[in-house]
């Protein structure tokens, strides 16, 4: 019934983040003077304009900073790993099929499994997921 949720930092930390900047812009704005306009003359302009897109700046640095960047890099990671693959290196494919490679053919790649020594099985760079070291 009742499950253990475990919510990444990530998660939590962007939760947090977005609702103290939620308090803090309401501050500011319950601390912002009084317009000095003419009696029942409406406030606005840039100036207004401006304070409310602050909010949605700040979240989207951190969103960049939390979610965007660290999704890039694990990209470009990924892909130095595939470019990089040799010979006799043990992979795992996206899905789930353990091997190590015989031959690399541009790209396509040809993987012994530990199965039997004569299967063999050809395989697209691209669904390499992982780098087994030391095994």
């Amino acid at each position: 019934m009742f499950t253990n949720k475990v919510y990444p930092v990530r998660y939590l930390l962007s939760c947090g983040i977005y609702t103290v900047i939620c308090l803090l812009s309401n501050e500011v704005y319950a601390l912002s003077p009084a317009p000095k306009n003419a009696v029942g003359a409406q406030p606005g302009g840039m100036e207004s304009m401006f304070t409310s897109l602050l909010p949605l700046v700040f979240i989207f640095v951190i969103f960049y900073f939390l979610l965007i960047r660290p999704q890039s890099k694990k990209a470009k990671d990924h892909k130095k790993m595939l470019e990089n693959l040799k010979r006799g290196d043990k992979i795992i494919t996206t899905g789930g099929i353990e091997g190590i490679i015989e031959e690399v053919d541009g790209d396509r790649m040809v993987l012994k499994i530990g199965i039997k020594e004569d299967i063999r099985i050809r395989v697209n760079r691209n669904f390499i997921a992982d780098l087994r070291a030391g095994e």
